[in-house]
């Protein structure tokens, strides 16, 4: 005997359900006018970058007497275009651009990892530890938010003055490293607190310790609020120019953009050396955030509204 098919799938409401939900999905489909107003968004973002690529290429004196796009009324002569700004940006000063890439570097990199290192472990002790005021230091340590990092700067340089940290690297990684705690315990904690509690129970459970509980659980899931935070930081730490000119200066310590400030000279004569120089600047900030920028907007929307 047969079994009859089931005819629940044939029924009208079902149908019109299944109709509506296909023009629900329809709705979501990005209408032509967003399209055209984001891409022309885009365009007048992107437009002033663009100027100052072009800009790199070109000699001193069309720099001087004539907007980048006048290079395009005659983009085949010879005497528009030059490779001479980033030749000359390499070789040229007390300290090549080659050093100071690989100072910033040197700077950057443990700048980035010594907070989310820190953080990562403060946010834990927050979020799944149970200590007398535990809410009141995270609200005092979050406050800190507030204080402009200019305030800290004269007794840092007091402080790395008695220790003998000025002029080094150490200096700098500190100061940053400060600088960026209380955003990176905020991030880490509000995401943390939107982790599933009943794996860190069956953790405690099965005799997992807290630390490896954090290292095992909590970090792996917690990589997409990491990644966001590092590329904050990193991006921070690269392109900052006053912590650096302060606890660094000039010599064979100096970073990029310490490097790239002095090539437009007293009376702005190093124009074309100053575009050349921030386009190279700009390499490794490009690297890093398309290397990330999937865990970007995921980290930090989780980071901002939970908690």
């Amino acid at each position: 005997m047969s079994i009859a098919e089931p005819t629940v799938a044939k029924t009208p409401r079902v149908k019109r359900f299944a109709k509506e939900s296909t023009n629900s999905e329809g709705n979501r489909k990005v209408s032509p006018l967003i399209t055209v107003v984001m891409v022309i968004i885009c365009l007048a973002w992107l437009l002033p970058t663009f100027g100052l690529f072009v800009t790199s290429f070109r000699p001193l004196e069309a720099i001087n007497s004539s907007g980048w796009w006048k290079a395009f009324a005659n983009p085949l002569s010879a005497t528009t275009w030059t490779f001479d700004n980033y030749s000359q940006v390499i070789s040229q000063g007390q300290t090549p651009m080659n050093i100071s890439f690989v100072n910033s570097l040197v700077v950057a990199v443990p700048a980035t990892i010594i907070p989310i290192m820190i953080a990562a472990f403060a946010a834990y002790a927050f979020t799944f530890m149970e200590f007398p005021f535990r809410d009141t230091i995270f609200v005092i340590f979050v406050a800190l938010l507030v204080v402009p990092n200019q305030v800290a700067l004269v007794p840092l340089l007091q402080l790395y003055g008695s220790l003998g940290l000025n002029g080094t690297f150490p200096a700098v990684w500190l100061a940053h490293a400060g600088f960026g705690m209380p955003l990176a315990v905020y991030i880490l904690r509000n995401y943390m607190a939107g982790l599933p509690r009943a794996i860190i129970e069956s953790a405690k459970i099965d005799g997992a310790s807290h630390f490896t509980t954090f290292w095992r659980l909590i970090v792996p899931m917690s990589v997409p609020a990491l990644a966001s935070f590092a590329i904050f930081q990193f991006l921070w730490v690269w392109n900052d120019l006053l912590i650096a000119l302060i606890f660094l200066g000039q010599g064979e310590n100096m970073v990029l953009t310490v490097n790239v400030k002095g090539l437009l000279g007293q009376q702005g004569q190093g124009a074309n050396l100053l575009t050349a120089g921030a386009f190279i600047s700009m390499i490794v900030p490009i690297l890093v955030f398309l290397a990330l920028q999937r865990f970007f907007v995921r980290g930090m929307t989780s980071g901002a509204v939970k908690g």
